[in-house]
């Protein structure tokens, strides 16, 4: 079974609630509709006033609707939404008349994010009218980032056309869409975030390797190299403290780290020993390099990107998203809400 069939799967199996913000879209109520006959999600609101539902409904062909609609702007949760918006952002120093509070409120996105946050419904999935620096500024403002974790990023599911050589057919790679240049300690919020993910998507263990050019000193103290080098480090000591069911290593080469041959001669010390199933690239330029072309060249399918790092599970979308592509990331989403 393809990883997709298994996620619409687990989704289902979770009847969880689902918000899509972006009502003006007609894939988007399309993509409602579907994820309701297909079981992946027990109820979606999606957000919007009434005419403009209609007109989606309509460019959409949807005479029956499987969802329930709320208008942000004459909702009558707006004033309580806005009020527990202006106390989240008083705590963190940045202090919002309530007036400022509801005109916020009444934005789609950060509407849905509060309707995440305070667990109306499950997860949230939008950007395909939104750009994605829309989407981080609203769920950054509303909901936040994980404890422990000060950066929220991406990953893409990679299902492999034919599995690695350690026997992976699936494999996460981070960060591809998201964060340009990564320090050391963003490398870190990284890998601990995708592991989470793999957890909740894959269900198996993390085995986290940080690629660059270089395995275990063979490209000298380039400073690439030593960043890496110090985000594996930093990432061992907490998963260690912290007693989590994560193998990590690096820096090592991708080889070394999907090859259990090649780690055998290159890395023998290695507790990886060639079987990552998640990649962390030393930056964005590498890492959505590389996905392209496993999935050009490779025949791979990639799932995503999807959001992780966050407090919430909030999915972002291209603006050149399909319905179906819509029905997955609420799929991915909703099993991203289950750890």
């Amino acid at each position: 079974m393809a990883i997709l069939e298994k996620l619409l799967q687990r989704a289902g199996e979770a009847q969880k609630n689902l918000v899509l913000p972006e009502g003006h879209d007609a894939r988007v109520v399309a993509a409602a509709n579907k994820v309701i006959e297909q079981n992946v999600a027990k109820s979606v609101v999606v957000l919007g006033n009434e005419e403009e539902i209609q007109k989606s409904c309509a460019e959409a062909g949807i005479t029956e609707r499987k969802f329930s609609c709320i208008d942000p702007a004459t909702s009558d949760q707006l004033e309580s939404y806005a009020k527990e918006l202006q106390s989240s952002r008083a705590k963190k120093g940045k202090n919002i008349t309530l007036e400022k509070a509801v005109e916020m409120m009444k934005n789609r996105l950060f509407y849905g994010c509060m309707m995440t946050k305070l667990k109306v419904v499950d997860a949230m999935v939008a950007g395909s009218i939104a750009s994605t620096g829309d989407m981080l500024r609203s769920a950054f403002t509303v909901v936040g980032t994980q404890p422990g974790i000060k950066t929220a990023s991406s990953t893409f599911i990679m299902d492999l056309a034919t599995p690695s050589p350690a026997g992976d057919t699936t494999m996460l790679f981070a960060d591809c869409a998201v964060v340009p240049e990564p320090d050391a300690e963003t490398l870190v919020d990284i890998a601990l975030a995708t592991a989470q993910t793999h957890k909740a998507l894959i269900g198996t263990q993390p085995r986290v390797a940080f690629v660059c050019f270089s395995t275990k000193g063979s490209g000298g103290d380039h400073p690439l190299v030593v960043k890496v080098r110090k985000a594996a480090e930093m990432a061992k000591k907490i998963v260690e403290e912290q007693g989590l069911d994560i193998v990590i290593d690096g820096e090592l080469q991708a080889d070394a780290a999907i090859v259990p041959a090649i780690a055998a001669s290159k890395c023998p010390d290695s507790p990886l020993k060639g079987s990552a199933n998640i990649l962390v690239f030393p930056d964005l330029n590498v890492g959505n390099t590389c996905y392209k072309m496993i999935q050009r060249l490779a025949g791979a399918s990639a799932l995503g990107p999807a959001l992780q790092g966050l407090a919430c599970p909030i999915n972002d979308l291209s603006r050149g998203c399909s319905v179906d592509d819509i029905v997955a990331t609420s799929a991915i989403a909703i099993c991203q809400s289950l750890v």
